[in-house]
């Protein structure tokens, strides 16, 4: 897969996902290219900005830079591109939306600064907006930052257990089960006597029901859009009738 990300700022992208299983991950799943749209500026302050029309404070991301970046963005593979632009405007970002771009074989991704973009550009050039959550940040680097770790996670072979992708919070819409590890006993606790016995389908049941449980106290909308099948539903009352009791 190939994602390409146009940015003011391609060291920090750079340094964003040149580690951890993303940066392995370049080496053979996924190529990531930087474009900086002051290249494309024709002037001698390297201008990519100007001030908005009609008033007010900032200034808003001309059209001319960056649509001559995303022309050689489009040109640089033979692949068509699906261009997004981070924006809190856009569509919530969610496992299910990272799974579907993780099967593409291109994207690219648009990071604004200052107020923003030309409207006119997003309306011509840009096939999609996503937003990484309901708060605003000085650009949206951060958010093809986000962006290109939970889709490159996805591509087959970058992590040393494939099992891990079906296992994470929200693969089948509920939250992750809790994980422990060395040492058994520790003063903040001990280990579940369950997952010591090596019974895999009483842990799995476990395992299982705390997914249920957590998702139903952290997030209950999650478990609104999801129906469950009669064993889950068990599960879940189980877990409702021994919570009041823990601690």
């Amino acid at each position: 897969m190939r994602i390409d990300v146009v940015t003011l700022f391609p060291e920090f992208v750079r340094q964003c996902v040149d580690v951890g299983v993303v940066g392995r991950a370049q080496q053979q799943l996924l190529q990531v290219e930087t474009w900086n749209p002051r290249d494309y500026a024709v002037d001698v302050h390297r201008s990519v900005d100007g001030r908005t029309y009609g008033g007010g404070p900032g200034m808003v991301m001309m059209i001319d830079p960056l649509r001559d970046a995303l022309r050689d963005v489009r040109e640089a593979a033979p692949e068509p591109v699906s261009v997004i632009y981070l924006s809190p405007q856009g569509v919530r970002l969610t496992q299910n939306k990272v799974e579907a771009m993780a099967k593409r074989s291109r994207i690219a991704l648009l990071c604004g600064r200052y107020e923003g973009v030309d409207e006119r550009l997003l309306e011509c050039e840009v096939d999609e907006e996503i937003s990484i959550g309901d708060y605003v940040l000085s650009g949206g680097e951060l958010g093809a930052a986000v962006v290109i770790d939970a889709v490159g996670r996805l591509q087959d072979g970058a992590l040393n257990d494939a099992m891990s992708v079906a296992q994470d919070s929200f693969s089948d819409g509920l939250l992750d089960y809790p994980h422990y590890t060395r040492p058994v006993h520790d003063v903040l606790g001990d280990v579940p006597e369950v997952l010591l016995g090596g019974d895999h389908r009483a842990i799995c049941r476990w395992r299982r029901k705390q997914s249920l449980g957590r998702t139903w106290l952290r997030r209950p909308d999650l478990l609104t859009q999801l129906t469950l099948d009669t064993e889950s539903r068990e599960l879940l009352n189980e877990f409702r009738r021994e919570y009041p009791r823990r601690g």
